[in-house]
């Protein structure tokens, strides 16, 4: 699959955005960039790191707690002189390491898994990832780990607290959910258009975790088709 941008983005969903707003901009020192309005009472706050970007969406409403396949965000970071491990307001651990630390480049997100032949199948035919040691795969710059754990249970909300979804910025947004499906894996969401910004779908692994596939025409240059405007995709 052509991906339309190297690096994997973050999504989060938090209840306090000044606690937010702190951890990720000061303790660790990330750009704020802009929001968007998603609707449904979230904004959601973009900081850029290495070209991925973290989405914090803040809820005005109060979160539900529910269950992750992610168990912690390592993220390399200029000046960083040796891993320090944080956890953001929600209790999301995030590592910040020295650029090039253990191959992270910009960087990976660690996924729980029960069956690691299905996830490793999910990123590598599902997405052309690349295999690069025993459980780690490349997508374009980042990097995801899989780690066995016995007894894990499948996540039930895509917009609980804490780190909720990945996603990947693809060309054709219709072609990639469509093969997503077509590959036997679940499709949450089928492909839909945000006004003129992006088309985008959102799929499971098969741990259950959220991943968004993203067409945004800041990327790929092509016009979104009219979508919905009743449409809210937290």
């Amino acid at each position: 699959m052509e991906l339309a941008k190297a690096q994997l983005d973050i999504g989060t969903m938090v209840g306090d955005w000044e606690a937010a707003d702190r951890f990720w901009s000061e303790a660790v020192g990330l750009t704020y960039e802009k929001f968007e309005k998603l609707g449904g009472g979230v904004r959601q706050h973009r900081f850029g790191s290495a070209g991925s970007v973290i989405k914090v969406n803040h809820s005005r409403a109060p979160l539900t707690r529910d269950e992750t396949v992610h168990r912690r965000l390592r993220l390399a970071r200029p000046g960083c002189a040796e891993p320090v491990l944080l956890r953001d307001p929600e209790g999301v651990e995030v590592e910040l390491v020295p650029p090039g630390h253990d191959g992270i480049a910009g960087l990976e997100v660690v996924n729980a898994t029960a069956d690691a032949v299905e996830a490793e199948r999910f990123w590598v035919q599902g997405l052309g990832g690349t295999v690069v040691g025993p459980g780690r795969i490349r997508v374009g710059d980042s990097l995801v780990r899989l780690v066995a754990e016995a007894g894990l249970r499948r996540p039930s909300s895509r917009t609980a607290a804490g780190l909720r979804y990945l996603t990947v910025q693809v060309l054709d947004v219709d072609a990639a959910y469509a093969r997503f499906v077509g590959l036997g894996f679940i499709g949450e969401i089928a492909p839909v258009s945000l006004g003129t910004t992006a088309r985008i779908s959102f799929v499971r692994d098969p741990d259950g975790g959220y991943v968004e596939l993203s067409q945004r025409a800041e990327f790929t240059g092509r016009p979104i088709p009219p979508g919905d405007p009743g449409i809210v995709v937290p």
